[in-house]
């Protein structure tokens, strides 16, 4: 298996890209189009656990469109042979000083493109200035 094979990785940073912008601007038709369409598909999120696509796109479409700008650090993404990835990153909110958010997705590759079958969202304290591993 290849680990981190450019073309492959250069695809999940585009649908990562695609996806944050999309979060930031509560484009709720893109972010629902990249997740997988499943009731297997789970996010579990800073104050809710949502298993199922019909749960998700119900959160998505309740949910406030404000307070979502956030800044990204450390993100690193790992490609694992042609079709799984894993995206992790930390985030900051301007509105949340000392608070610092985890984020991680697992994408697959489907026919109609790369989507994300599990997520998982936490907030902590920031007591530390945390900063993640260096990407290799």
């Amino acid at each position: 298996m290849i680990i981190d094979d450019p073309e492959v990785r250069a695809e999940v940073e585009a649908a990562f890209a695609a996806y944050e912008t999309a979060l930031v601007g509560n484009d709720v038709e893109t972010l629902e189009r990249l997740f997988h369409d499943d009731p297997r598909t789970i996010r579990y999120g800073a104050g809710e656990n949502l298993y199922g696509m019909d749960a998700i796109r119900a959160f998505r479409r309740a949910r406030s469109p404000q307070g979502l700008a956030r800044d990204l650090r450390d993100t690193v993404i790992t490609t694992y042979g042609r079709d799984c990835a894993v995206a992790m990153t930390l985030f900051t909110r301007a509105g949340a000083p000392g608070r610092i958010g985890r984020q991680s997705q697992t994408w697959l590759r489907f026919p109609d493109g790369w989507k994300v079958v599990a997520a998982h969202v936490s907030i902590i304290e920031d007591d530390h200035g945390a900063s993640g591993a260096p990407h290799p």
